[in-house]
């Protein structure tokens, strides 16, 4: 008899619990495409797209909510029909009956910790997917709608046009920005622009092939011919921690070069990092050979060699600047150029304005060095602009380099994050702090969403059961009132867990906070959740 009563009860409860579901599913999953319809301009196929990835993460909010109303309603009804009293009176206790419904709270709990653990971000990842393949689509769409795109995620780039060619690719009368914040740094305009988008597996490269182009910015204005620059499109959904499996949050933690945030934070920084070596590393030759010449009481014209494939360079050792990762040489400048075999000289110049800069962040970058009105000596000949690329990093700054590397060849972050060793005497300078700093700080915050994500999905997970509980009891007592006020009382405690589960993970994201008060603070609301149940089905039992 108690099991057909245990199959009668579960069975209603089953039922509401999916008319519930269904109904919140949809009513959510369409509040969750809002933005990216607003924000990407995704079409009416994108709509359904995304509402089948975002499912998952309207599930996880959905499924606790629609069991709690199926627990209040159906045993409110099943008190108020005078059913509980029946069961009573046949010797059936209230723990007995509400079986069926902490069976279906445990199943709850179950499934939401398997969606926010591992159904979630994958359904995200396939949406990243989805959104990078049809961003070209988008970029056409926005600019049609709204008269412009944004280039996602840092929105640093604004693409405007007054016409959309969609069969060819082409925008009309076009005028790209690229700004800081809210202060525009270049604005470039041109005729047309085609576009072309390549993909890579991480990142999407917006190309555009533009002519007749005028380029204005705060520092210089030029004309140019046809052009072809390409802006880096990164991760728009999949880059956060909020979106990451268990096995990768663990992966992230052992080596946090796996998280593109610290990752780009640790390529800016190791380049800053070799940019000032190398300046060091110039100017100390520049002071070994004056002493030197002092020592030999006469002047010779000193070179600094750096080695190239297939042909390698040395220049007049002349002071030089270091501008963010940009190296300017001044001073009259002699630049040879000539065969890495054979040493045989290839070509002489003579110019006044020299840069290098920095290609690559990794131990495998190199050197390129950009000159200006170059004068080649033995044909007369000037070049205006001229690049050597493919040099290699000085032996001395190699060496430096390589301490902030581990054995296997990764990049110790931490190290590269705390130490500021060097070659003997360097002093690093104000942006190679500062973006130090910012890299240590990533770091912190990449550690402390982590564990405030595995402690919140875990904490919400369990606490499914005890708010399901909350309002089967809550339904039991309010049998003579309206049924939805048993819904709604028991939505309070449920409230309460989510209001500490949010400023837990606040807590444990700042920086200047204790971690463990945020973690506390969590799992104080989940004891509190379960000291309430307790406290219910204790009156329950006794009355």
């Amino acid at each position: 008899m108690i099991y057909t009563l245990y199959k009668y009860i579960f069975r209603e409860l089953l039922r509401v619990f999916l008319l519930a579901l269904i109904a919140l599913t949809l009513i959510l999953s369409l509040g969750s495409i809002l933005q990216p319809i607003q924000e990407y301009g995704a079409g009416p196929r994108q709509v359904v797209v995304f509402m089948f990835y975002f499912l998952p993460i309207t599930l996880t909010f959905v499924l606790p909510m629609a069991a709690l109303f199926s627990g209040a309603l159906v045993y409110g009804r099943f008190t108020s029909d005078n059913e509980l009293d029946a069961c009573r009176a046949s010797g059936i206790s209230i723990i007995n009956l509400v079986i069926p419904g902490l069976f279906l709270a445990v199943i709850v709990a179950i499934f939401n910790l398997f969606l926010s653990f591992y159904v979630m971000p994958t359904f995200v990842h396939l949406a990243e997917k989805s959104l990078k393949a049809d961003i070209k689509q988008m970029l056409f769409r926005s600019i049609e709608q709204k008269g412009y795109f944004k280039v996602p995620p840092k929105n640093e780039y604004l693409i405007y046009a007054d016409h959309v060619d969609i069969q060819n690719d082409t925008l009309l009368g076009v005028v790209l920005t690229k700004a800081d914040g809210n202060e525009i740094q270049e604005i470039t305009t041109t005729e047309s622009a085609k576009i072309k988008i390549i993909q890579h597996e991480k990142t999407n490269e917006v190309q555009i092939t533009t002519r007749n182009i005028y380029r204005m910015s705060s520092e210089q204005s030029m004309k140019l011919g046809s052009s072809t620059f390409t802006i880096e499109s990164g991760s728009l959904l999949a880059d956060n921690i909020a979106f990451k499996k268990i096995d990768e949050m663990r992966r992230i933690k052992a080596d946090l070069m796996r998280f593109e945030r610290i990752s780009t934070a640790a390529n800016e920084t190791l380049a800053q990092l070799t940019a000032e070596l190398f300046v060091h590393d110039i100017h100390k030759h520049i002071a070994e050979s004056r002493s030197d010449n002092n020592l030999n009481s006469q002047f010779s014209e000193s070179f600094y060699e750096l080695d190239g494939e297939p042909n390698s360079v040395k220049f007049t050792l002349v002071p030089c600047t270091l501008d963010k990762e940009q190296i300017n040489l001044t001073g009259e400048i002699t630049l040879i150029e000539f065969d890495t075999e054979s040493k045989r000289s290839l070509n002489t110049y003579k110019c006044k304005e020299a840069f290098f800069r920095i290609e690559g962040g990794t131990l495998q970058s190199s050197l390129a060095m950009d000159v200006r009105a170059a004068r080649n000596i033995e044909t007369g000949e000037i070049k205006m602009w001229d690049t050597f690329t493919g040099l290699s990093i000085p032996k001395d700054v190699e060496e430096a380099i390589k301490q902030f590397y581990n054995e296997n060849g990764s990049l110790n972050v931490q190290k590269l994050a705390s130490e500021l060793t060097g070659l003997p005497g360097f002093i690093p300078g104000g942006e190679l702090i500062k973006l130090q700093k910012e890299l240590a700080t990533k770091i912190r915050k990449t550690n402390m969403e982590i564990k405030a994500e595995l402690h919140s999905r875990l904490v919400f997970g369990i606490g499914c059961i005890s708010m399901i509980m909350i309002g089967i009891g809550l339904g039991i007592i309010k049998r003579g009132g309206h049924l939805l006020s048993a819904f709604g009382a028991s939505c309070v405690p449920a409230a309460i867990l989510v209001v500490c589960i949010m400023s837990g993970k606040q807590l444990t994201e700042n920086l200047n906070a204790q971690t463990v008060s945020g973690i506390t603070v969590m799992w104080a609301g989940l004891g509190a959740l379960f000291l309430i149940a307790l406290a219910l089905y204790h009156y329950l039992v006794k009355n």
